[in-house]
């Protein structure tokens, strides 16, 4: 694994953790974790913020069991997009 692909993950875990739809982050750091490939080689793929708020919201529900509406995926599908948007910004590469 890349170094800045480390970098990334971590990011986006805290994130991930920031958003915590289960409220657990703060007892379990990687309860997340489940998203955070599927949610990368989205971005990578060009997702767009309703892409992303898609897979939130299908995460939410089917995998977690939550109503989405409560957790705000479409919210967190923009912060999302717009730190994944700085982080290609910042690369310098516009990839990551």
């Amino acid at each position: 694994m890349r170094p800045e692909t480390d970098v990334t993950e971590n990011d986006l875990r805290h994130l991930l953790n920031k958003w915590d739809p289960l409220g657990v982050a703060d007892d379990v750091q990687d309860e997340y974790d489940c998203m955070l490939v599927p949610l990368l080689q989205r971005l990578r793929g060009g997702a767009d913020q309703t892409g992303i708020c898609e897979f939130l919201r299908h995460e939410l529900k089917d995998h977690f069991g939550l109503d989405p509406l409560g957790s705000r995926p479409d919210a967190m599908a923009a912060r999302v997009v717009a730190w994944w948007a700085a982080a290609e910004t910042a690369d310098g590469t516009g990839c990551l």
